[in-house]
């Protein structure tokens, strides 16, 4: 399989997102040094700033699932937990 992108869009609770944002940033450099991974990047929304946006290139399918399964994964998403406004909307995407 081809590579894919995604796009993870995380959307803070008022008043939470630079707790977000410490939440996010200890899993960048261990997600970069995956394997299959070729970029994870976050971003911050210009005209929404409650909003982070995870840009990501992976290998395959398998190998983004593989970073799914992963401790610095799960730990990320534990702390997420409670500061979300909602679910995060995970876009896996291919170029047409």
């Amino acid at each position: 399989m081809s590579t894919i992108d995604v796009a993870a869009i995380v959307k803070a609770k008022p008043g939470k997102v630079e707790e977000v944002i410490a939440a996010i940033t200890p899993c960048v450099a261990p997600s970069r040094a995956e394997t299959a991974n070729h970029a994870y990047t976050p971003h911050r929304d210009i005209d929404d700033p409650n909003t982070i946006v995870i840009i990501e290139r992976w290998a395959s399918r398998e190998g983004f699932n593989a970073h799914l399964e992963t401790d610095h994964f799960k730990t990320m998403a534990g702390k997420l937990g409670d500061l979300l406004a909602e679910p995060i909307a995970i876009h896996l995407l291919q170029p047409l």
